[in-house]
């Protein structure tokens, strides 16, 4: 039996959880799962977990070299530029495969009212001069973009507290999956006029977007940043037959082995 193949998945999505699942009890693979840590209390995964960065390329290149990873599956937020860009760099310097686990980002729709825009200083200045009440869904990392534009209330929904909160705001603490009807729900009690959301894809978090649809309320919709080039596959089950394809591939003997 050949041995168990170490694999190193970059987590923080529903996404890489499944993918944890399918191979916690596969005794091909030997995996870690990574989480960048900026959630105090991740929900349990099945495997060998480690928390927080690598320390950029030359980091995460030590760390794939000392715990002799053979692959490395990106299954973190579409929205974590920097790591995936990491990843793709170290596995192309080093050598080790790597693939792309990406959810499908969401599709406008009929009933929909979207403004797309590049980024979140674009999302700020979309919602105009006119006073709004605004439902920001976009997490705690980037609410200072919307200090330019303090006219407007923001209904602030994270997991985790918001230091710094805008002067004018309200602080919702939430974790998803959240259902269509509270959603609808939440925005008549808040009032909101406006929603802002990264286009993050999934079923999770996509209530609210359907929401917004049922109550003709619009959209300012963050478009993701470009990943890298990498073999891509939406589902975790897809994941799970690319490893196996490269466990098969890494447990056949060269046809030289044993000749000399």
């Amino acid at each position: 039996m050949s041995a168990a193949m170490r694999i190193l998945l970059l987590g923080g999505t529903s996404e890489a959880t499944a993918l944890a699942r399918l191979v916690a009890e596969d005794t091909r693979f030997e995996p870690v799962l990574s989480l960048a840590g900026r959630t105090s209390a991740p929900a349990a995964a099945p495997v060998a977990t480690r928390i927080g960065g690598f320390g950029g390329v030359d980091g995460l290149a030590h760390f794939l070299a000392e715990e002799k990873i053979a692959a490395v599956v990106d299954a973190t937020h579409p929205f974590a530029a920097r790591i995936s860009a990491n990843a793709a760099a170290t596995c192309r310097m080093v050598g080790v495969p790597l693939l792309a686990l990406a959810r499908p980002p969401w599709q406008r729709r009929p009933g929909d009212n979207w403004v797309e825009v590049a980024d979140m200083a674009g999302a700020a200045a979309a919602l105009g001069t006119k006073p709004a009440r605004v439902f920001l869904t976009i997490g705690r990392q980037e609410l200072a973009a919307f200090a330019a534009a303090p006219q407007h209330h923001y209904v602030v929904r994270t997991i985790e507290p918001a230091e710094g909160l805008l002067a004018s705001a309200t602080l919702i603490r939430a974790r998803g999956p959240f259902a269509v009807e509270d959603e609808m729900a939440l925005m008549q009690r808040e009032a909101i006029d406006v929603v802002v959301s990264k286009n993050a894809g999934g079923h999770a978090t996509e209530a609210k977007i359907i929401a917004a649809r049922n109550l003709g309320l619009p959209v300012v919709m963050v478009r993701r940043p470009d990943r890298p080039e990498a073999p891509t596959v939406e589902t975790a089950e897809a994941a799970l037959v690319w490893l196996i394809a490269r466990h098969r591939s890494a447990s056949v003997p060269s046809p030289l082995a044993g000749e000399g």
